[in-house]
């Protein structure tokens, strides 16, 4: 009686050792079959117009876990160049006025793979926008409120509303009659859309006023902070100064 039990318990163990094996070579024959064709694994869910915000979100069940992998965005330029998108290493990335009538790209790295995600086609400006933009710069003062979210990388410690000055020859950031940063349109300041991530993103920007002084400014709308953003450009411009985010370059 002892050994018909313990022939009963072994052929019971080897059933679910069967079992087991058979499910982990489902599991490795899908694991195989999702590396063969990586391209798929991933997708960007998201509109491709400017006050939008992309996510890079897992296509298939059974993806695997990228939360840990280097991603970096880029935006695709004149005859297919790829430009890197500097400090847009987050799985969420905002586009901005200068991201118009181009591709953006998001390229992952997994393992010894590099997955890469596109935008359906090249981003679309966003309705009435060029109209708005127009006709504030028929005022005498172009202000904007905005809340400070940080300063020089790190948390700002108050979340009281700013005035974001934009003049023909300068920005200037103040709070009531404080002013916190007064510059003149240099080849050392940057302006761009936050590249941070972040829920936010799309309706905030970073600002470089000069170097060693940096804020994150979050504005009450996606279109205030793009309509900033354009009209900076075009006042600096009035005064031969590229305003781009860091890395980039007027193309």
């Amino acid at each position: 009686m002892d050994m018909e039990f313990e022939l009963k318990a072994l052929r019971t163990l080897i059933s679910e050792k069967t079992q087991l094996c058979n499910q982990l070579k489902k599991e490795l024959a899908m694991i195989k079959r999702l590396e063969e064709d990586s391209s798929d694994l991933f997708e960007l869910e998201g509109s491709d117009t400017l006050g939008s915000q992309f996510c890079i979100i897992p296509r298939v069940d059974g993806a695997p876990n990228i939360t840990n992998c280097p991603i970096q965005w880029y935006r695709v330029i004149s005859g297919g160049t790829r430009e890197l998108i500097s400090g847009a290493t987050k799985f969420t990335y905002a586009p901005e006025p200068f991201d118009v009538g181009r591709l953006l790209q998001a390229e992952i790295v997994l393992n010894s793979d590099k997955i890469i995600v596109q935008t359906d086609g090249p981003i679309e400006n966003a309705a009435g926008l060029e109209r708005y933009v127009d006709s504030l710069m028929r005022r005498t003062d172009i202000e904007f409120n905005v809340v400070v979210a940080h300063m020089n990388g790190k948390d700002y410690s108050s979340n009281s509303v700013h005035v974001l000055h934009i003049g023909k020859l300068r920005i200037k950031l103040r709070k009531g009659w404080s002013t916190k940063a007064r510059e003149s349109y240099s080849t050392t300041m940057k302006l761009c859309g936050s590249r941070g991530g972040g829920n936010a993103a799309a309706r905030a920007v970073f600002w470089q006023a000069r170097k060693g002084l940096s804020y994150t400014l979050a504005f009450e709308t996606d279109r205030d902070r793009n309509a900033a953003i354009m009209i900076a450009r075009k006042f600096a411009s009035n005064c031969n100064v590229a305003l781009t985010g860091p890395g980039n370059q007027f193309t």
